[in-house]
């Protein structure tokens, strides 16, 4: 067992403990305006996929948005046993209205046929987008035969790969602050260290409920994206 001690001393380890949670929560903080200041690499292919509405291309992942986060689930075509950790991943999705508001779409991809998955979906309960990869674009973009996730930006130059992370850089993207925090523009609060033209405001004003955002809608999301020159 742990020691037990008096109020006072487990006041103080508990301060020792939380000065150092707060020093990793800046450095994390950090870390997210020096991933939003990264290179952009340009999409040149051409992908498609598909999904329960048919073909689409990765332009149409966005749905209108700029900014796109796109898990690579490990899901085969009729896969036995589909990924555990790849399912877990699935099971912390948070309510997509939360990104949605800073403009930012998720979906899923996989090499399994559009109507397996749906099934897999159902079988989840899950809601998200996830479609059919059917050609290179996970081999293209760091995936090979695991799991990943990849960001992307449209721009009025195309469209722009920003940010890869895979295996245990994904396990902490459960919530919405943190997906946004590894998107170009971040959560768009003044608080945070954005690239020039960002627009941000400020801080827990445009939070809703999920159920919220088309009746209350925060900033307009097209007031957010950069300029044509800063792209």
């Amino acid at each position: 067992m742990n020691r037990i001690v008096d109020e006072a001393e487990w006041m103080e380890a508990h301060a020792r403990q939380l000065a150092q949670e707060k020093a990793a929560t800046e450095a994390l903080d950090r870390i997210a305006a020096d991933r939003r200041r990264l290179p952009w690499l340009r999409v040149k292919k051409d992908y498609r996929f598909t999904g329960p509405a048919g073909g689409t291309d990765l332009e149409g992942l966005f749905e209108g948005r700029s900014q796109l986060i796109v898990y690579h689930h490990m899901l085969k075509p009729a896969d036995p046993a589909p990924c555990a950790g790849c399912s877990m991943f699935g099971d912390h999705i948070p309510h997509l209205a939360h990104l949605n508001a800073r403009d930012v779409t998720l979906a899923f991809v996989a090499r399994a046929p559009s109507p397996e998955i749906e099934r897999y979906k159902r079988r989840m309960g899950w809601t998200m987008p996830f479609y059919q990869s059917i050609d290179g674009f996970g081999d293209d973009f760091g995936i090979d035969d695991g799991f990943g996730l990849n960001v992307f930006l449209r721009t009025d130059h195309g469209i722009m790969r920003t940010y890869y992370t895979s295996y245990r850089g994904v396990e902490m993207l459960g919530t919405p602050m943190a997906l946004l925090d590894i998107t170009p523009y971040g959560r768009q609060e003044t608080w945070q260290d954005a690239p020039e033209g960002v627009a941000q405001d400020a801080p827990y004003q445009w939070w809703r409920r999920h159920d919220e955002y088309d009746a209350q809608p925060s900033a307009p999301s097209a007031a957010r994206r950069l300029t044509s020159a800063q792209a």
